[in-house]
């Protein structure tokens, strides 16, 4: 009888010392980073696969080799290259060291090797173990690592990584600053709670560089940020210069997308400064082709409506035309004005006349018009959100920004004139008082000289 085989314990450490080096093959190969090892006494003891790839030899050609001389190595290189592998057992922590190693073909390859001691079971070296990659790969990864800290630096562009969930992950101190907020409290949360306007355009990029990839230029994105205003609330509309990255994993088969890199610069002051420019040339565009228009009117009100049929475009909804009854030098109180022409309500339009009643416009005490005609300047008003604002004032419905101007000429106040916008349009400015008064300057004059001319000297009957 045979007698059953037995597997005792020598056998049993074995078989876990095969699946252990199997384990450490598998892991080393799987590496990106070439990877071998000595023994103490310089003998190649593992090799992956990755350094298979950079210098040609197989694990099978290179473990069990004395050293890298003659193979890997030239032979007048050879003395220092293994002074320094291992010299690596008696030093504290890593070495990095460039070599130029041969490949198997016979070429010469730059390589920056990291080598660290292998401590034994009494803690003594027991050898060697080194990476190594080539010199240029390392330096552009150096890079990219030395790109991300500078942008991530105090940059002048401001930077904020936003994840797939559109949430930033990683701002730098520029956009930390823009935002109004600190690096730290900046990160997880979601941007509603960082922009009041424009958040809508902002996410709106975000999706589509996931989704499509980074538009073909930058783009520009007027936002406001919560908090930035002197009451705490949302701060003046700034125009952000964006530009969008996606960022996608390298370590998958597809591309998976990892977030968005949103690159921008606060550009605001020069886009107003554009603006600005846009708008006076189009005001004295339209006060030339006005001036041009009124030189062939016999009537001076119609001259003066002409003026005001040709400023309205992009300045204002509504206008409306109040007269004294006698132009004064200094008004007195109380103050009677008579609508002489209004745009139509509802609608924007060119001025109608109003048929003279003579009866006065029912304004209130402190009525902007009045005020216009008593200070003989410019008033704005600004609608304090209730409904029966605009109505309380004699003005069309919907009606939120004001700004009246007193009508001058020789010395005297012929009645006041007033601009109307709508929800739609920002309240007016001060640039805005100006180009009005321009305006109320010459339809004054016209009013004027029909005053004149009329037989009465009056106030011109039937208006503008």
């Amino acid at each position: 009888m045979t007698a059953p085989h037995h597997f005792g314990p020598a056998r049993h450490e074995a078989a876990a010392d095969g699946e252990d080096h199997d384990l450490l093959v598998a892991l080393l190969d799987g590496m990106d980073a070439a990877l071998c090892a000595f023994d103490a006494e310089g003998t190649v003891t593992h090799w992956n696969r990755e350094a298979e790839r950079i210098l040609g030899w197989t694990a099978e050609e290179a473990v069990g080799r004395p050293g890298l001389a003659g193979w890997a190595v030239r032979e007048a290189d050879a003395p220092e290259v293994t002074a320094r592998l291992l010299g690596a057992m008696q030093a504290q922590g890593r070495q990095v060291d460039e070599f130029a190693l041969l490949t198997k073909e016979g070429g010469r390859v730059l390589v920056r090797v990291q080598s660290s001691a292998v401590p034994g079971a009494d803690g003594s070296p027991a050898g060697v173990y080194c990476a190594f990659s080539e010199v240029h790969t390392q330096i552009d990864l150096e890079r990219s690592v030395a790109l991300s800290e500078a942008l991530f630096g105090d940059a002048s562009w401001g930077v904020v990584l936003v994840d797939a969930d559109l949430r930033p992950a990683l701002a730098n101190a520029h956009a930390a600053r823009a935002l109004r907020t600190s690096r730290s409290a900046l990160l997880g949360r979601p941007l509603g709670d960082l922009l009041e306007q424009g958040l809508d355009d902002v996410e709106s990029a975000l999706q589509h560089v996931l989704a499509s990839g980074p538009p073909p230029a930058p783009t520009e994105l007027w936002v406001s940020v919560k908090g930035a205003g002197e009451d705490g609330g949302a701060g003046e509309r700034r125009c952000w210069r964006s530009g969008f990255l996606r960022l996608s994993t390298p370590l998958v088969e597809e591309p998976v997308p990892l977030g968005v890199a949103w690159l921008f610069l606060d550009v605001t002051k020069a886009r107003l400064t554009e603006q600005e420019s846009a708008r006076l040339r189009f005001r004295g565009s339209q006060l030339h082709r006005a001036g041009r228009a009124v030189a062939e009117c016999e009537d001076p009100m119609e001259a003066a409506a002409l003026y005001m049929d040709f400023t309205l475009a992009g300045f204002a909804d509504h206008a409306l035309i109040d007269l004294l009854p006698e132009p004064e030098s200094v008004p007195r109180r109380p103050v009677r004005l008579l609508r002489a022409a209004a745009t139509p309500t509802g609608a924007s339009g060119p001025g109608t006349a109003v048929a003279g009643s003579g009866i006065p416009v029912p304004y209130v005490e402190g009525h902007p018009a009045v005020q216009a005609v008593e200070r003989c300047g410019s008033v704005r008003a600004v609608s304090d959100r209730s409904r029966d604002w605009a109505p309380a004032r004699k003005w069309p419905a919907g009606t939120q920004h004001a700004l009246a101007t007193a009508l001058r000429s020789r010395g005297r106040t012929v009645g006041v004139v007033t601009f109307l916008r709508g929800p739609s349009r920002r309240p007016f400015d001060r640039a805005d008082a100006t180009y009005a008064e321009d305006i109320a300057t010459r339809v004054a004059a016209s009013i004027d000289l029909a005053g004149t001319i009329s037989p009465s000297g009056g106030a011109p009957s039937g208006g503008v």
